[in-house]
């Protein structure tokens, strides 16, 4: 979807009554939520529908995952923005970081790909990787906990 017409829908969601828009363009989907008070809105790009969708099985495994992030002992790097998760820069290559890697600040942690973009996301702490909060290729949202160095 053209960023032009992307921002033209965000300004129609924040200047209007509406809560929510989701719109549709062949394979993709974008979805703006309007926050509580904000003007801004929330956007969220979403898999095309061929993408794997949760079983019902997998279900209570984010009830599973909040007691583990609760115990999380050290420095959590969070995520930054919405976006897909990549542990290391193309398919097949090395990850950037392992469990166990020693990392110092501005060292790279992942990639974050969010409108076609990748970000490189860098730790502001020095230490070893003790976990990683997220799987290779899983979505993550705005301020989503995806390390733990120690």
């Amino acid at each position: 979807m053209d960023l032009r017409k992307l921002k033209t829908l965000i300004d129609l969601v924040a200047e209007s009554d509406i809560a929510e828009l989701e719109v549709t363009e062949g394979e993709s989907k974008v979805r703006i939520v309007k926050s509580g008070g904000a003007p801004q809105g929330q956007v969220v790009m979403m898999q095309p529908q061929a993408a794997q969708l949760p079983s019902p099985a997998s279900a209570p495994a984010p009830a599973a995952a909040a007691p583990a992030v609760a115990e999380i002992q050290g420095q959590v790097v969070k995520s930054p923005m919405v976006g897909t998760f990549y542990r290391a820069s193309a398919p097949g290559a090395a990850p950037f970081v392992d469990v166990g890697s020693n990392v110092k600040e501005g060292d790279t942690l992942c990639i974050i790909e969010a409108m076609k973009l990748l970000n490189e996301i860098d730790t502001e702490f020095t230490g070893v990787v003790k976990q990683i909060l997220v799987e290779n290729g899983q979505p993550v949202e705005f301020g989503q906990p995806l390390f733990v160095i120690g």
